[in-house]
C-alpha cells in the first residue's frame, strides 16, 4: 500500500499576498461603485503615520471617508472595522482635512464597503460617527 504524499501547505506569505490581491480587487470593485453612484474619488490608499483611508470620496457637499472590506460574509466584514480601526480611520480623515482644507465645510460620513465573492459590492452609508 503506497501513501499518498500530503498537499502542501500554504505559507503565511502565500496567504498575505492573496489577501492583498483580494484586497486590491475589492478596492477596485468599490470605487468602480462609487463612481457609478456619482462619487468623484479624492484619493486611494490615503496613508498617514496616524491611519489610512482607502478611499476618499466627494459627491456634491458630501465627503465619505470609506474602509474597503473583502470578507465571505457582511457580518464576517462589518466586525472587522474595529473602534480601534474607526480611530486610525478618523485620524487619517483629519489629516486629509488639513492638507485640503477647501474641503472643511463639506458634510463628513464614514462608509463602508462590503465586498463578497460572487455578490455586487454593498455599499454601507454612514456606518460610524467619529
Amino acid at each position: 500500500m503506497t501513501a499518498i504524499p500530503a498537499a502542501p501547505r500554504e505559507s503565511d506569505g502565500d496567504k498575505r499576498r492573496r489577501a492583498f490581491r483580494r484586497g486590491r480587487k475589492g478596492e477596485f470593485l468599490a470605487t468602480l461603485l462609487l463612481r457609478l453612484k456619482g462619487y468623484r474619488i479624492l484619493a486611494r490608499g490615503f496613508r498617514v503615520p496616524m491611519g489610512e483611508v482607502d478611499i476618499v470620496a466627494r459627491r456634491q457637499q458630501v465627503l465619505a471617508f470609506v474602509e474597503v472590506k473583502a470578507r465571505d460574509s457582511d457580518a464576517a466584514a462589518i466586525e472587522a472595522v474595529t473602534p480601534r480601526q474607526q480611530q486610525r480611520i478618523a485620524r487619517a480623515a483629519a489629516a486629509f482635512l488639513g492638507r485640503h482644507p477647501h474641503y472643511q465645510f463639506h458634510s463628513l460620513r464614514f462608509d463602508i464597503i462590503v465586498v463578497c465573492r460572487r455578490r455586487w459590492p454593498r455599499h454601507l452609508i454612514d456606518a460610524w460617527s467619529a
